[in-house]
């Protein structure tokens, strides 16, 4: 398992360097995993928090930003 530093870096440059995006998009995939959505990649929700789910999401492009609206 790679650094939380490096999934970070990775999953902010998906978003164009836009922390604010970012932030947005981790906080909305979060609570859809915390209201019973299943991870798109392979992480154990018990045992990995949401928030660092929602990156690894978005650094391996499961998850990008398209005009405000997220796709899966």
């Amino acid at each position: 398992m790679q650094r939380m530093e490096e999934i970070a870096t990775k999953a902010l440059e998906r978003l164009k360097n836009d922390r604010y995006k970012l932030s947005l998009v981790v906080a909305k995939r979060a609570e859809e995993l915390a209201n019973g959505a299943s991870p798109l990649v392979d992480l154990d929700k018990n045992k990995v928090k949401l928030a660092d789910i929602a990156l690894y999401e978005i650094a391996e492009n499961k998850i990008i930003l398209e005009d405000s609206v997220e796709t899966y």
